[in-house]
């Protein structure tokens, strides 16, 4: 059973996102880690960069594969985890404590088209 906290909100291409104000915390979630198994590498943008909802914003390499990652929302980044781009092995044991970055939301309608995690369960049950 893949682990899918209720407080975040979540987009198909398996990115979770913490609402807080007009800030969007984005990371990727328990089941997209456990996909691609042993994280090695990690590339998301600097501070201060636009990203664009269903728009690459950066790059995620397992041992199995590379990912791109999508923007859940339109919004300037105002942080990202250089710990986690450091050390990105980190998301394999804490997927949602190891987030990505941080967004300055432009249009909060944008959060209308994430899924809660009881659609997000249901949307990981039947796409394999």
């Amino acid at each position: 059973m893949t682990n899918i906290p209720a407080n975040l909100k979540y987009t198909k291409e398996h990115e979770w996102a913490l609402v807080e104000g007009d800030t969007v915390t984005i990371g990727i979630t328990d089941f997209a880690q456990s996909a691609l198994g042993d994280i090695v590498f990690l590339e998301v943008p600097e501070v201060g960069s636009e990203v664009k909802t269903g728009t690459t914003f950066g790059v995620v390499e397992s041992i199995k594969s590379v990912s791109d990652l999508y923007a859940p929302v339109t919004g300037e980044v105002i942080a990202s985890n250089s710990d986690v781009e450091g050390s990105p092995e980190k998301i394999n044991s804490d997927a949602y404590g190891s987030w990505l970055i941080k967004v300055k939301i432009k249009d909060t309608a944008d959060l209308n088209n994430l899924l809660t995690s009881a659609q997000y369960q249901e949307f990981c049950n039947t796409s394999h």
